[in-house]
């Protein structure tokens, strides 16, 4: 299939665009490198710096005449979303509908959504939470992924584009930004790496349910051969909380920092912990790799990196 990838030059969005080459779609990737990385981007993939709210997008599927689309690209910081709401919603949902307009006018004929399993619903829920349970977020990224799934439910009723939205945990593993305010396991493998201290959020006893950057990639790979319309949890069925994460990678990373605890974040659940039977059951998905091993995977690439950086 013609596949545009939506914030392809990102952290999962590189994934995505990897196992979807190997499977010898034909790929393309639209980002505005906002928080994706040009490093990320391979010459034999064609690339359109391009914000997904810009008008260009209808020129551009115009040309290209895209059959499916991999949607990763967002505003996807919960704090962001809290501090400023309207931003939040202008990219994610004025930027989905931009693209859907401009789709559906050239033929588009699926959609692959990175909706969100740990910002989706609340902590009055049961763990790990069945997709049956009622999507209730507390933070305006959350309620944006949420309205997003409905966007998309209307433009399949309406034009008959069929959507497979990813409800996904949080998401850790090699490439994934260790500056920003998300992706913990990232920012402490950095920080620990350097020798630099590294801050918990509250307690750190909050949970949540890390799933690979792998497993994901092809999860994506299997909605978009799935020929139905459906939402998925993707996820590991655990618990991981950020103190037993911590020293799992301190471990890795060969350190004795101890960690410094700050006061929690506003707009966060306590607890996330997603229950992927559907998946399983319904795509054949299931996570392929542990948090122990994962975390070894995503030390030694950020070895790797400032082997690399020392090297320059």
């Amino acid at each position: 299939m013609n596949v545009l990838v939506t914030g392809g030059a990102g952290f999962i969005g590189s994934h995505v665009v990897d196992r979807l080459l190997a499977s010898g779609h034909q790929v393309s990737i639209l980002d505005n490198l906002s928080t994706g990385r040009e490093a990320n981007l391979l010459p034999n993939v064609p690339f359109f710096k391009m914000d997904i709210r810009d008008k260009d997008v209808h020129d551009l599927w115009k040309d290209k005449k895209f059959d499916a689309m991999m949607h990763l690209a967002a505003q996807m910081d919960v704090r962001k979303s809290v501090e400023d709401p309207s931003y939040d919603a202008d990219v994610n949902l004025r930027g989905l509908l931009n693209l859907l307009e401009a789709g559906r006018k050239s033929g588009l004929k699926k959609v692959v959504f990175a909706s969100s399993g740990g910002a989706g619903y609340d902590d009055s829920v049961p763990f790990p939470t069945p997709e049956t349970v009622p999507a209730r977020p507390v933070s305006p990224y959350g309620i944006a992924k949420i309205a997003s799934e409905l966007y998309l439910n209307y433009y399949q009723v309406q034009y008959g584009i069929p959507f497979v939205a990813l409800r996904l945990g949080n998401v850790y593993g090699p490439r994934q930004n260790p500056f920003g305010e998300a992706g913990v396991i990232a920012i402490f493998s950095n920080r620990l790496l350097k020798g630099e201290p590294a801050k918990i959020n509250g307690d750190g006893l909050q949970t949540r349910d890390y799933v690979f950057c792998k497993d994901v990639a092809r999860a994506f790979e299997l909605g978009l051969n799935y020929d139905k319309v459906d939402t998925f949890n993707i996820g590991t069925a655990i618990e991981t909380d950020v103190v037993t994460l911590f020293n799992l990678i301190r471990d890795g990373a060969s350190s004795r920092q101890a960690p410094e605890h700050i006061e929690g974040k506003p707009g966060e659940v306590r607890r996330s912990c997603l229950d992927p039977k559907k998946a399983n059951d319904v795509l054949g998905w299931a996570p392929q790799v542990d948090i122990q091993s994962g975390i070894r995977e995503t030390v030694d690439f950020f070895k790797r990196q400032l082997i690399d950086t020392s090297i320059r």
